[in-house]
């Protein structure tokens, strides 16, 4: 496989190289930043994380028993009658920007928890294990609803934060030290021509005073010889 060519050994590109070198090392270092802020905003959102999955697993320890009396009390025809009337639930959200990505956090869900009215059924007419059920499946979607806006956030930072990792490993382990290796050999060509060309002027310099006194001698000699005796 050939060697790739790099620019021609000028000062112009060892200026325009050196430029580069320069924004690359500069891009590096906001990216590192980025990196480091979205670091510190999941270790945020790691704890709240934890303890979602924890209040959810509490949760459905509770609402899936409490469903199991449910449908053996009642059955699952009654038992049913509590999910309707169906409802489009609301969700309130706020939109916000960690270096260029877009979260959501969950401020409240109102539709999701209702009380008896609000299910359209008389506690009497479904019994008190079909109601406990209902409250707590309605809670347990409640706790859904707010662990998947951080589980979301979660994965939309950790996404941005490999992607960021991989452009800083690009632009530190690639692209600046090709950068350096090129802005080298221009420099290292530049003042290998420079040494040449001292030399050059130096046995021009020598050569010059070599032939000075020569041709000197030659006029001083030509002039005696020409120069008719008394």
């Amino acid at each position: 496989m050939p060697a790739e060519r790099g620019p021609a050994p000028t000062r112009w590109n060892l200026l325009r190289t050196t430029r580069r070198l320069g924004r690359v090392r500069k891009g590096a270092e906001l990216l590192g930043r980025k990196r480091r802020a979205l670091v510190a905003e999941l270790f945020g959102l790691a704890r709240p994380a934890l303890e979602d999955r924890t209040r959810l697993a509490g949760r459905a320890a509770t609402a899936y028993p409490a469903l199991l009396r449910a449908l053996s009390a009642r059955g699952g025809a009654e038992a049913r009658v509590l999910g309707w009337p169906t409802r489009d639930p609301e969700v309130e959200m706020e939109i916000h920007e960690t270096w260029g990505v877009r979260v959501a956090d969950v401020l409240g869900a109102p539709g999701i928890r209702r009380t008896s009215p609000g299910r359209g059924v008389a506690p009497a007419g479904v019994g008190p294990s079909a109601c406990e059920a209902a409250a707590e499946f309605e809670d347990f979607v409640a706790l859904l609803l707010e662990a998947a806006s951080r589980e979301t956030q979660i994965r939309r930072l950790a996404r941005a934060l490999a992607r960021t990792s991989r452009q800083v490993n690009t632009l530190e382990q690639r692209v600046a030290p090709a950068l350096e290796r090129q802005a080298a050999s221009i420099r290292r060509t530049l003042e290998e021509r420079e040494r040449e060309d001292h030399l050059r002027l130096r046995r021009l310099g020598r050569a010059s005073r070599g032939a000075t006194p020569a041709g000197a001698m030659s006029t001083r000699s030509a002039g005696v010889a020409g120069t008719p005796h008394a």
